[in-house]
């Protein structure tokens, strides 16, 4: 793969810069409930070395009774501060699935204006199994200055998605499950109907992936959008269950040069849970 540090970055690239001063690391790991895993206490039992951990549920907006919403940008300026990420810095995230979480990080950094920001391709897996270094340390952390410029075009409402489904001026593109797309199988998350927005296309996020866990090559990503009948001329939304795999979509779509995406932040967690929205089937 090539390296690119605003999109995906190699283990190797990271071992070679892992002690660049202005690099920053983090493990954003997070699991569903039926994944019976413990994202913190993984880290504290050891991680890439530098790494903080990026608590997706702690750095929210947990004024909302949605999971994981976007932050204030206060709070996100706020965190970064104090975990010792500022404006000028490197930051590489990766995950302990391989390629799960970790995008929503990335995609969260880029709408607050941060572009600097990589996933590593492969996560904790790839460079454990190459039998790379690792530390069950915090790092010592010092405030940094850092601000933010929030890039709203990134990121949609349920009111903009339903607008976008009803119009049919967007491609709505969900990573779930084709089990769950299709309303076959009840979602994780209790009290949400089953199915899809009307008009949307099914890319589930595995798809995107080689059988190591890493990415496949842009051609390869742009096929399977093609397959799954994706019309890459036309703007994207991304969604999934609760934004996470969604922003694995919109990583792939960086990847592949389509600037013109953004991300359902509620996504099936907020549509699948109201009745007045619509729901296909199928």
């Amino acid at each position: 793969m090539s390296d690119d540090p605003r999109t995906l970055v190699s283990t190797d690239w990271l071992a070679d810069h892992l002690k660049d001063p202005d690099l920053r690391i983090f493990d954003a790991s997070w699991y569903l409930p039926d994944m019976n895993r413990h994202a913190k206490s993984e880290y504290d039992a050891g991680h890439i070395p530098g790494a903080r951990f990026f608590d997706i549920d702690e750095i929210s907006d947990q004024r909302s009774a949605l999971p994981h919403m976007v932050p204030p940008s206060e709070k996100f300026i706020s965190r970064m501060r104090a975990m010792g990420v500022g404006d000028g810095h490197q930051v590489v995230v990766y995950d302990g699935a391989g390629m799960f979480s970790a995008a929503r990080v990335w995609w969260l950094f880029r709408l607050m204006g941060k572009s600097d920001i990589a996933v590593l391709d492969g996560g904790y897996p790839k460079w454990l199994a190459e039998g790379r270094e690792v530390e069950d340390m915090a790092p010592i952390m010092r405030d940094r200055h850092i601000t933010v410029s929030r890039q709203n075009h990134l990121v949609k409402d349920v009111t903009q998605v339903a607008a976008a489904s009803k119009l049919k001026d967007h491609e709505i593109v969900d990573a779930r499950s084709p089990a769950r797309f299709r309303g076959e199988e009840a979602e994780p998350r209790e009290g949400l109907r089953a199915g899809h927005i009307p008009g949307s296309k099914n890319v589930h996020y595995r798809s995107l992936l080689s059988s190591d866990g890493t990415m496949k090559s842009p051609d390869a990503l742009k096929k399977v959008f093609e397959v799954a009948g994706v019309d890459l001329k036309r703007p994207v939304i991304t969604s999934c269950g609760s934004g996470v795999t969604a922003a694995i979509l919109s990583l792939a779509l960086e990847r592949i040069g389509h600037k013109d995406h953004s991300l359902y932040d509620g996504s099936w967690a907020e549509w699948g849970a109201f009745d007045y929205l619509p729901v296909e089937k199928g």
